[in-house]
């Protein structure tokens, strides 16, 4: 199956009938050349009425974490965008609505399948980091991320870069200390 196949299946997914009926289509960006591989939560509202994953302040955190301009981040044939779910889930009082808990089982294994070029692997999030490391998590998330080097060279645990989590980020130093400095120095090895 190719990954043209599998959008238009995306799409046409009876389970996806209500975002295709509003005009939304699927957000997330593959293609079979790409090098890393980023999977984060669901789109949020700006990226779903843009159809551009990331693009918002969570993009623009996530980029400068990773040390890379807009134009590298948005390379399909470099970084695959893959969320744990495609469409905008809708939101609650304190943010976005969790994806959908069978939406990534269905689809993920599918689109990963046609990328076998995937050096890294960078997991943003709870929900993108149980559904991949499974047992293999630490207890809590903060815990995960900073046991990052324990899920090299596959995968690379991140909190979601919400300019919400800046109260974390002034908690947990250590996070732009060694965590950042090590995401940058995988990224670069990854796509180059």
């Amino acid at each position: 199956m190719t990954l043209d196949v599998i959008r238009k299946s995306i799409i046409n997914d009876s389970a996806n009938s209500s975002f295709t009926k509003k005009g939304w289509v699927p957000v997330y960006t593959a293609n079979e050349d790409a090098r890393i591989l980023i999977i984060g939560q669901a789109p949020g509202h700006i990226a779903q009425e843009s159809t551009v994953p990331w693009n918002d302040k969570s993009g623009d955190n996530l980029r400068t974490w990773m040390n890379i301009n807009r134009d590298t981040f948005y390379d399909k044939a470099k970084i695959a965008l893959v969320p744990m779910d495609f469409y905008f889930p809708g939101s609650k009082e304190h943010g976005d609505m969790p994806p959908r808990k069978d939406f990534a089982a269905k689809w993920h294994p599918k689109i990963l399948a046609c990328m076998t070029h995937i050096k890294l692997t960078i997991l943003i999030g709870q929900y993108a980091q149980t559904h991949y490391l499974e047992e293999n998590r630490k207890e809590t998330l903060t815990k995960t991320v900073r046991a990052y080097k324990d899920y090299l060279p596959e995968y690379f645990p991140l909190v979601h870069p919400s300019p919400r989590n800046n109260i974390w980020q002034k908690k947990n130093p250590w996070f732009k200390e060694d965590v950042l400095p090590n995401l940058q120095k995988v990224v670069i090895k990854a796509l180059w």
